[in-house]
């Protein structure tokens, strides 16, 4: 649990989501972290924690300003930012083109929910349009790329849960995991393994994609029924083909560092109707 730190209840009035609707960080501070890091005044990770940096960064902006310093991030602090201080979320409907502390506070919220948009900046653009869409169309409500009372409602929902458990595809350390990863958001998890070493589909279905995909490189997906799909990217070799159906372990590809990646390992991802969940909470 986080400390209840003065910032945390300083912004707490500004939520409209609960803390419990998120595995971890809040989204009124990322969306304050947001601010400062395009003030110039904070570089650390956007995670919607209030730590020591994002409290430093709150009084040099306070003392910039003029403002009592009290590391206490209240109206006149997050006005002293801009455009990127104004708006908590719930305050008005977001759609493409807005900008504002609500819309950055909406990228941390959908990224939680298996739908992050790029670059948590604060601003709406085609990426955060199709997170809402994508978002709006998993939760069965109103697509329309329109964040209001419905899509906000909706997002005050547990975060999405695989209905299976899962196998692990590789036996190997956990590198990168599900969450915050700088400015952006890391919808799965980096297991790092040997090139060459075999990856197992983690439950039985259907391959429904095997091939490259931009960033993700040589990527296989598979189909596991209501709704469960998984991801293996960063393949050097691809062992199955569209439409094949496979078990539990079975070898789907081997370990390798294509498309974007620094280093060989498996970038593995987990989604429920199209929203990513931490794999973790799907392993043994």
């Amino acid at each position: 649990m986080l400390r209840r730190t003065p910032l945390i209840l300083a912004l707490a009035a500004a939520l409209a989501l609960p803390a419990s609707a998120f595995a971890m960080g809040k989204p009124p501070v990322a969306a304050l972290q947001v601010g400062l890091q395009k003030a110039g005044l904070y570089t650390g990770q956007i995670d919607g924690v209030a730590g020591k940096q994002t409290r430093t960064a709150v009084r040099q902006l306070q003392k910039r300003r003029g403002l009592a310093v009290d590391g206490v991030a209240g109206p006149a602090t997050r006005k002293a930012l801009g455009k990127l201080g104004r708006h908590p979320l719930g305050s008005r409907p977001l759609r493409a083109g807005m900008v504002g502390f609500d819309v950055a506070a909406l990228q941390f919220a959908l990224a939680w929910h298996g739908f992050p948009s790029g670059d948590f900046d604060g601003a709406f653009g085609p990426r955060l349009d199709t997170a809402v869409r994508r978002f709006q169309a998993a939760e069965g409500i109103g697509v329309d790329g329109v964040a209001g009372p419905g899509t906000l409602a909706a997002l005050r929902g547990p975060l999405p849960r695989s209905p299976f458990q899962l196998a692990w595809p590789v036996s190997a350390p956990l590198g990168e995991g599900f969450g915050p990863r700088g400015s952006r958001f890391h919808a799965g998890v980096d297991l790092i393994a040997s090139r060459n070493t075999p990856v197992g589909a983690a439950r039985t279905g259907v391959v429904t994609y095997a091939g490259r995909n931009d960033g993700f490189g040589k990527l296989v997906i598979i189909d596991h029924g209501q709704g469960l799909t998984t991801y293996y990217a960063h393949l050097r070799r691809i062992d199955v083909a569209l439409g094949e159906r496979v078990g539990v372990g079975d070898c789907v590809g081997r370990v390798g560092s294509t498309g974007n990646s620094s280093g060989p390992h498996l970038h593995f991802e987990v989604r429920v109707r199209n929203a990513a969940l931490d794999p973790l909470t799907a392993l043994p």
